[in-house]
């Protein structure tokens, strides 16, 4: 049977039809499909974990209890899983053990632009790139089969192109994997320095054995046709077939490590000019100069972002593409906080106060956006929290009164919660807000440990947020409604001047949540409006300035009265029509 689908649906599909039993992942843009699809299949227990190297943790759990487990992550979460890949490379596994792993070349919704790749040589494990959605389920399967036969972790490396691409797929059956027994082995599995240094022998000599099979395996293949040699892999393969199509030949790496060595050298040898086209950076090229293979690679391709067909076509052979110029204006559209956002008001009182506001991962993280400019850094996950505290102690009574953390709900449970230990523990007198929209709001709407379900919908345990601070030993914790301007700008000044930690908790739901109600649409009155532009500062993009005539637009607005708050004339009520809908 033949479908359509995107690659992450194909991942998914592959865990299903190779027998996989658990995934556990933490959504992440843009990987987070992969576990949604996989839970729709009943086989498949799929869980939200609160972070990657938990997620990592529990698969491999489930991998040395015998089963097949999946866990899957953007580049960046590959960062947190880390201290579990490093060591599962040494330990080995013993049902097949899969982490998928979604780079994003030009940072569409990341903080970097890192290359996974390198985790892959630093681990010492086997990772595949498939190049469209077949491939996503074909080496999906095949890395099951790795692991086991290399008793391995193997990760495969997706990009934003193949992840959220669809191309067509052939569906197969499932195939049941029989649980393998459990055996009770220390010297295997116990990391100890002494087992430890005898299972690096065995990781040097299995990626021996991997480079063998990298030579011959069908997983890395050749298609001759012109003269021009292009040595390539994943999405960097669609591009260069596009733009060069039957003018070159290819040697396509699906393996992307442990790469081979007779395999590019045979075919090097065959031209006279032979070029490696990867997006991000030079790993396979630095692997072919190391082999004394001359190639060219970033002299004429970027470090940065996405490649395209045109690029490639112009770098290669010197094709220029001529594109109809549109003399139109086209606006920027710049990405803003939804209109009835819930972080909108807070920020707003933040921006105010000419707070320095330690920011965090987060759809909030567009706050630090005009007119709002609210946030001064956003770093990683759970850096909000931790950073405050640094700069608070750094600067001493200069930022008493004047510096805040804020983090989401699921940001906080991912890592922010060892950050406020932290000031608890070694006392500063910081103020951590934390933004609880009741839902994992960045990535799509995934439930998290503070919602009271799972990722199938299960009814949970729900994380008391104000119980936890309480806990770690925080005093002063305050709940706030974000869309209470005057009592979020009281209760910011309130705990700032405190001489202890404090948590205020700005809780209300995320606008788009299906559950929260749409109120009537605000109009604004302009006989009473001064144009002052104190509403346009709340950024909201229902707001809208026609020749300087304010007008609300019905169809955006939310009716969840910010604005109306900050104006000073009275102009803006929920009587009547907006001004300028039809």
């Amino acid at each position: 049977m033949k479908k359509l689908m995107l690659g992450n649906e194909a991942i998914a599909r592959g865990l299903y039809e190779a027998g996989c039993t658990l995934v556990s992942s933490y959504p992440g843009t843009p990987s987070t499909e992969i576990t949604e699809y996989a839970a729709l299949y009943e086989e498949i227990f799929a869980e939200w974990a609160p972070n990657e190297k938990v997620s990592a943790e529990v698969a491999f759990g489930a991998a040395l209890a015998g089963s097949r487990a999946f866990c899957g992550m953007k580049h960046v979460g590959l960062n947190v899983a880390a201290d579990l890949l490093f060591t599962a490379s040494y330990t080995g596994i013993n049902g097949g053990l899969v982490i998928a792993v979604a780079d994003d070349p030009g940072m569409h919704s990341s903080q970097n632009e890192q290359d996974s790749r390198y985790y892959a040589i630093a681990s010492k494990v086997p990772m595949l790139e498939p190049a469209d959605s077949a491939e996503c389920i074909e080496y999906t399967k095949r890395a099951f089969e790795l692991s086991e036969e290399f008793d391995t972790p193997v990760i495969v490396r997706l990009s934003t192109r193949i992840s959220h691409s669809q191309s067509v797929v052939n569906l197969s059956e499932r195939q049941e994997f029989s649980q393998k027994p459990y055996e009770k082995n220390p010297s295997k599995y116990v990391m100890m320095p002494g087992a430890a240094r005898q299972r690096h022998i065995f990781v040097e000599a299995r990626t021996k054995k991997l480079i063998e099979m990298a030579e011959v395996s069908d997983i890395n293949s050749v298609e001759m046709g012109g003269d021009i040699g292009i040595i390539t892999s994943g999405v960097s393969y669609q591009y260069a077939k596009e733009a060069l199509g039957d003018k070159a030949s290819y040697l396509k790496l699906g393996m992307v490590n442990p790469l081979p060595e007779d395999l590019i050298r045979d075919f090097a040898a065959k031209f006279k000019k032979v070029y490696v086209i990867e997006e991000l950076d030079p790993i396979i090229e630095n692997h072919c100069k190391t082999l004394g293979i001359s190639v060219t690679g970033k002299e004429i391709f970027s470090l940065l972002g996405e490649y395209t067909s045109t690029e490639i076509a112009k770098q290669i052979l010197g094709k220029h593409t001529e594109f109809r110029v549109i003399e139109e204006h086209v606006p920027v559209r710049p990405p803003v906080l939804c209109a009835g956002c819930p972080h909108r008001g807070i920020f707003y009182v933040m921006s105010k106060m000419k707070l320095f506001v330690s920011g965090d991962i987060g759809c909030y993280t567009l706050a630090a956006q005009a007119p709002i400019n609210a946030m001064d850094t956003t770093i990683c996950m759970g850096a909000s929290v931790s950073a405050l505290h640094g700069f608070n102690k750094a600067r001493g009574e200069k930022s008493e009164g004047k510096s805040v953390g804020v983090i989401g709900d699921s940001t906080f449970i991912h890592s922010g919660i060892t950050g406020l230990i932290d000031i608890a523990y070694n006392g500063s007198n910081s103020v951590v807000v934390i933004l609880d929209n009741s839902i994992t709001g960045m990535t799509g709407h995934q439930h998290n440990p503070t919602t009271g379900y799972t990722l199938k919908g299960d009814a949970a345990n729900a994380v008391d947020l104000e119980a936890l601070c309480n806990a770690i030993g925080i005093n002063r914790v305050v709940v706030v409604d974000p869309f209470d301007i005057a009592g979020c700008e009281r209760v910011l000044k309130e705990e700032l001047a405190a001489k202890e930690p404090s948590v205020i908790i700005a809780r209300r739901p995320c606008a788009l949540l299906k559950s929260v109600k749409i109120l009537p649409t605000l109009y604004i009155d302009n006989e009473k409006c001064r144009q002052c532009g104190q509403c346009q500062k709340m950024g909201c993009p229902a707001i809208k300035n026609s020749d300087g005539v304010l007008t609300i637009v019905e169809t955006i607005c939310t009716g969840c009265g910010v604005c109306k708050k900050v104006c000073k004339f009275d102009a803006i009520s929920g009587e009547g029509k907006s001004h300028g809908c039809e």
